[in-house]
């Protein structure tokens, strides 16, 4: 017999909706909305623009009660969604149980940004563990790569379809499962550019970043949020490494790509998409970088990190 998440009392519930059209989105979302809305949960909706629309004209003036996203926005890089999303909602209630739509992957999804989308969806069950809260991610079987939807089911603990939930025989460790999408990253093109990091340099290197993203056409603010981040991962390997780095830079079609390289090792899973109190010690650098670039993909091992920063033009 399948129990509705409605109905639940678990700290944390993460299922996974598949659907396969519209009557089958909405049929799996609304309600879900509404039961929360009767509990008198603080619910929120982060799915993709055209969802987005779907969901709200489905609940009339109930939209008015409920935070709403463009997914595509506000997730547009995976490793904000964590901290810059869903757990400043669940700050912003504290002491309330708060129901979540995430629809982090979506048909318009690229090979490129996936891995760390999958990690993103691993990782929420470790970030969440304990909270009061439920996060429903719907997957459109129609459209997305059935590997992708493989993996759904091994980052969600529960799965649903057609008004059924069953609990999911290939959930695994979220860390390890993060870890398995911990990928090499193609070595930047022959003609990329590339100034040295050390402690000398960081001057340059700000220098060096703001004259090819403003060579590339990014808009100011853009520019000034590029320069941030590449100065905030420099700064890390300077202050945590003893042999320096390398930055690549380049452009590939409508991105602009900043790789910085150092022998460093992150080891907290985590990083990055946590928020780091105020008061502890500790960088942030990660978790603003995030916040700031379209894209960033983290491979790291004993002795070798790699990050690489997309930014659109």
């Amino acid at each position: 017999m399948s129990i509705s998440v409605a109905t639940r009392t678990d700290r944390f519930v993460h299922p996974a909706l598949f659907y396969g059209d519209r009557e089958e989105y909405l049929a799996g979302t609304v309600p879900f909305i509404h039961a929360g809305l009767a509990a008198d949960e603080p619910v929120m909706v982060a799915v993709p623009g055209d969802n987005l629309h779907q969901i709200r004209t489905a609940l009339g003036v109930d939209a008015d009660r409920v935070q709403l996203h463009d997914m595509s926005e506000a997730g547009r890089n995976p490793g904000r969604i964590i901290p810059g999303v869903l757990l400043a909602f669940a700050a912003a209630h504290p002491g309330k149980r708060v129901r979540i739509i995430g629809e982090p992957i979506w048909a318009g999804r690229t090979a490129v940004e996936y891995p760390a989308c999958a990690q993103h969806e691993a990782l929420i069950n470790a970030a969440f563990a304990g909270r009061q809260a439920t996060i429903l991610c719907p997957y459109d079987t129609s459209r997305l790569d059935r590997s992708w939807l493989d993996d759904a089911c091994r980052t969600h603990p529960v799965l649903q379809k057609d008004g059924a939930e069953w609990a999911s025989p290939y959930y695994a460790d979220p860390v390890a499962v993060a870890a398995g999408f911990n990928l090499p990253l193609p070595d930047p093109p022959a003609g990329a550019s590339t100034i040295a990091i050390d402690v000398p340099a960081l001057p340059a290197i700000r220098r060096f970043v703001t004259a090819h993203a403003v060579a590339a056409g990014l808009h100011p603010d853009r520019v000034s949020d590029l320069t941030l981040a590449v100065n905030e991962l420099a700064a890390n390997t300077v202050r945590h490494t003893a042999g320096g780095g390398t930055l690549a830079v380049w452009t590939d079609g409508t991105r602009l790509i900043c790789q910085l390289t150092d022998t460093g090792h992150i080891t907290n899973p985590l990083a990055g998409r946590l928020p780091v109190p105020p008061r502890q010690p500790g960088s942030r650098g990660l978790v603003l970088v995030n916040q700031l670039c379209d894209l960033v993909r983290v491979h790291t091992r004993p002795g070798a990190t790699t990050i690489r920063l997309h930014m659109h033009r």
